[in-house]
């Protein structure tokens, strides 16, 4: 007996001095050279900090692109999903009753055509992005509230699609944060 308990409580010993000391250091110094010190990297206007790059927002007027919904309140320290399955009938009447909501604001667009990302939470509930179908769909109500043609809103989202890292890596997306940001500017 004793020669398994004196090797594991050496090896948990020596884990719990390397990550939780070593490991949790080495990162932190690597974090010193990111931008922000590791901090996160936040979106500016007026030398004012509206968000952050990699966090979702909330924007329910009609003038912004809405973003997808979120199960946590948008709210990065409880970040989660809703845990409720497609059968779940609360789920159910939470994605009817955005889909009704979508179809009041959005009124040209058919039921179908709605991109499910616009009317599901994600599962971090924190995705500060959108495909570009998503933010195509919602440019007829932000150009006619913000009294633009929709060719010239069309024109400011393509600006703001990100392609794949090295066109292999992840998917092609809208950051809605500078999209909004940069509509803004217009006005």
């Amino acid at each position: 007996m004793k020669q398994h308990i004196l090797p594991a409580l050496r090896l948990t010993l020596v884990c719990v001095v390397f990550f939780c000391g070593i490991y949790t250091l080495a990162i932190f110094g690597i974090a010193q050279f990111a931008p922000n010190k590791g901090n996160g990297e936040t979106i500016s206007v007026n030398n004012k900090v509206v968000g952050y790059l990699l966090e979702g927002q909330n924007f329910s007027n009609d003038k912004y692109f809405y973003s997808r919904p979120s199960a946590a309140g948008y709210n990065a320290a409880g970040s989660s999903g809703s845990n409720k399955g497609p059968s779940n009938p609360d789920y159910l009447k939470d994605v009817e009753s955005r889909i009704d909501s979508f179809l009041i604001h959005n009124p040209s667009i058919k039921k179908e055509r709605i991109p499910s990302e616009l009317v599901t939470a994600s599962g971090s509930g924190l995705d500060p992005n959108l495909s570009p179908q998503a933010a195509y769909v919602q440019i007829p109500r932000i150009a006619k509230a913000r009294n633009l043609s929709e060719e010239r809103v069309r024109n400011i989202v393509e600006l703001h699609v990100q392609k794949p890292l090295l066109g292999l890596f992840g998917t092609t997306t809208v950051n809605l944060l500078q999209l909004n940001i940069d509509l803004d500017k217009l006005n």
